[in-house]
């Protein structure tokens, strides 16, 4: 297991927090599921515009498979224990005029990590992937042309990694992450490699 070291100061949930897809195929309840979208829901947002939407389908229920469906065979072998899968879209325009927000995405994201931050908290799993087809979702799910599908989403109850296909068992574990210096640049941007 890589041991996560900050190489400054910060808060242990940031480094407690990490993707794994073993899932114990439990469900979880609906106020721990409306506790993970209150948390996204106070992320911030340009103009306070909140571009974010969640369509989401609990494994018990009969909007499953229509969202199952939508992933690759790879994310379908290991989240078939998931509780609930989420789509995530985002409005391209602000709801106050329709001109464009350009950060829709960015803000997003935001809404995704407080998601993903309050999951862990909870001790459930939060994993996040662009492994599924955005067209057929949009289609499936009537998602209109004025939002960009950015990605799905995995919940559940941890499982063990013993549950999951042979090749996925040895890359479930804690990754590091790249050095602060290769992605902060003072003045102007530079390539690293």
């Amino acid at each position: 297991m890589v041991k996560r070291v900050a190489q400054y100061p910060i808060n242990e949930l940031f480094l407690n927090r990490w993707s794994p897809r073993a899932m114990s195929g439990e469900s979880i309840s609906d106020e721990q599921l409306m506790t993970l979208f209150e948390a996204a829901r106070w992320a911030p947002s340009s103009f306070n515009n909140q571009p974010w939407r969640f369509i989401y389908a609990k494994r018990t229920t009969q909007f499953w498979e229509a969202i199952f469906n939508l992933l690759v065979p790879f994310n379908q072998s290991w989240c078939k224990n998931a509780a609930v899968l989420v789509v995530v879209a985002s409005r391209n325009t602000f709801a106050w005029n329709d001109k464009p927000a350009r950060t829709h995405s960015f803000d997003t994201g935001s809404a995704w990590e407080n998601l993903a931050l309050q999951a862990s908290l909870m001790g459930l799993v939060a994993h996040g992937m662009e492994g599924f087809d955005y067209e057929k979702a949009r289609i499936e799910l009537k998602i209109p042309e004025n939002y960009t599908i950015e990605a799905m989403l995995a919940i559940g109850k941890p499982g063990k990694k013993e549950d999951l296909p042979k090749e996925l068992q040895e890359r479930e574990e804690k990754s590091d992450r790249n050095p602060v210096a290769s992605f902060i640049f003072e003045g102007m941007f530079k390539e690293v490699k």
